[in-house]
């Protein structure tokens, strides 16, 4: 089977991603849907299509979205929402009270289907008419997957997706069409979707300038030398005073010593600061 295991690492090579050897059922089924659906009979002849095809790059998002989970929804981990309102945007505009240039960029990393990024749109649009008032606002959301990325740009969704939204956001931002659920034009245009690769260290570097950075449940798919190197890239690419958001069962124990740790009711957040 070592066809299998040169896939496996073509994969961790492009995209920084790693499924140990425990996983191999999982994805050897994922790379046999994504053989089927050439009418290729072997690992073999996959690999040379990822290498040497017609649209080889394209085959290697086709697989991404097969290997990756893409489950989320509005406000998920309320609690971090909650601290992004209360505790760290208030930070951002008090730091940036004297600054001439009035300009807020958060990026949602990894940012599936969309509802991330939308449900951040969502609380920024709350500020606009008060402590964010004249301000320039740029919400990133960018993904490996390009077929969840066509979702996000939509902003079209099913009542799963806002199952845990809050009544109050529901009936000001979401528009009801029997089972579909749109996101407004009030909060879509503060969002801009792209394709970006956490792997690709080039265009990390031009990712400047951020105040906040959401990557939540991403890590789980790196390896501890990926994951060092996506963090660092975080920490260059956040502001002095920026702050960068998490999953629940993730942490930079061991990973990155020099974000500061801020605790808020239910969680943490990571905070770029001058000296630790």
């Amino acid at each position: 089977m070592s066809e299998l295991l040169e896939l496996r690492d073509v994969v961790y090579q492009e995209t920084g991603i790693y499924f140990p050897d425990e996983k191999q059922y999982y994805f050897e089924s994922r790379f046999t849907k994504r053989m089927q659906a050439l009418g290729l009979s072997s690992f073999a002849e996959y690999m040379e299509y990822l290498k040497n095809g017609d649209g080889q790059k394209e085959e290697l998002y086709n697989l991404m979205n097969d290997l990756t989970v893409n489950e989320t929804s509005f406000f998920r981990n309320m609690s971090q929402f909650k601290a992004l309102e209360t505790v760290v945007l208030p930070q951002i505009i008090k730091a940036k009270v004297e600054s001439p240039l009035k300009r807020l960029k958060i990026w949602s990393a990894g940012c599936s289907t969309g509802e991330e990024a939308y449900s951040v749109a969502m609380i920024v649009h709350e500020m606009i008419t008060g402590p964010l008032m004249g301000w320039a606002v740029e919400i990133r959301g960018t993904d490996i997957s390009k077929r969840v990325l066509q979702k996000a740009e939509k902003g079209i969704y099913n009542e799963y997706s806002v199952k845990n939204m809050p009544e109050y956001y529901k009936e000001k931002y979401i528009e009801v069409n029997k089972d579909e659920y749109k996101v407004k034009d009030c909060v879509k245009k503060y969002v801009r979707f792209s394709h970006f690769n956490l792997n690709d260290d080039m265009s990390m570097v031009f990712m400047k300038g951020y105040d906040i950075i959401f990557c939540k449940n991403v890590l789980i798919y790196f390896d501890q030398e990926s994951k060092k190197r996506v963090i660092q890239h975080f920490f260059n690419n956040l502001i002095l005073g920026g702050f960068l958001f998490i999953g629940f069962s993730e942490s930079l124990f061991g990973i990155n010593d020099r974000f500061k740790l801020v605790h808020f009711p239910g969680g943490m957040v990571y905070c770029k600061v001058a000296h630790i």
